[in-house]
């Protein structure tokens, strides 16, 4: 089968000094280009940028997969702390009170727990819409984790502090006196 620029040549349609001068030129054209190299076509191009876009949404997808399993995991840590370290409170007679998500809540604890809840000795952490109390040992590794699983723990070095500034400090307060 004769190539297209045989044909011509026989049809009388080009003549051998324009076939010699293109196939010289095609030559050349060949020898410049670097080895190996090719030109891509726009399509390749396209599913090229096309392969790209879609690797870089699935490493985007990935990540945030990976996020989110490690927020599940620290929940579970954190729900586990709370369940091995949670103190019976089901003597509770004395009502505390704190403020979670700008609402008053009441649990019944003991006195002890009640002083310590006060002095910063004891935490409430929430776990699963109920409180439970920890002590604070336990308390500041959830909070390493997740300040908001630790609704109450006071800090005891400022309330030592304050007592030394407090100008009420020789006035005693009356045992049965409740808030």
């Amino acid at each position: 089968m004769p190539s297209l620029q045989d044909q011509l040549l026989k049809a009388g349609l080009a003549d051998e000094k324009k076939a010699k001068a293109i196939r010289q030129e095609k030559r050349k054209k060949r020898k410049t280009q670097p080895k190996g190299a090719f030109q891509e076509s726009e399509a390749e191009i396209r599913a090229r940028k096309a392969r790209e876009e879609k690797a870089e949404r699935d490493r985007e997808l990935n990540r945030q997969r990976q996020q989110e399993a490690e927020k599940k995991a620290i929940q579970a840590q954190i729900r586990q702390i709370i369940e091995t370290n949670r103190l019976d409170r089901s003597k509770g007679e004395t009502s505390y009170q704190f403020v979670h998500d700008k609402k008053i809540k009441k649990i019944l604890v003991d006195d002890g727990m009640f002083d310590a809840l006060s002095s910063g000795r004891l935490a409430i952490a929430s776990l699963n819409d109920s409180y439970e109390i920890i002590p604070e040992a336990v308390a500041r590794k959830i909070m390493e984790r997740d300040e908001q699983a630790i609704v109450v723990l006071h800090d005891r070095t400022t309330q030592q502090e304050n007592d030394e500034d407090d100008p009420y400090a020789g006035y005693e307060i009356p045992d049965d006196l409740m808030w």
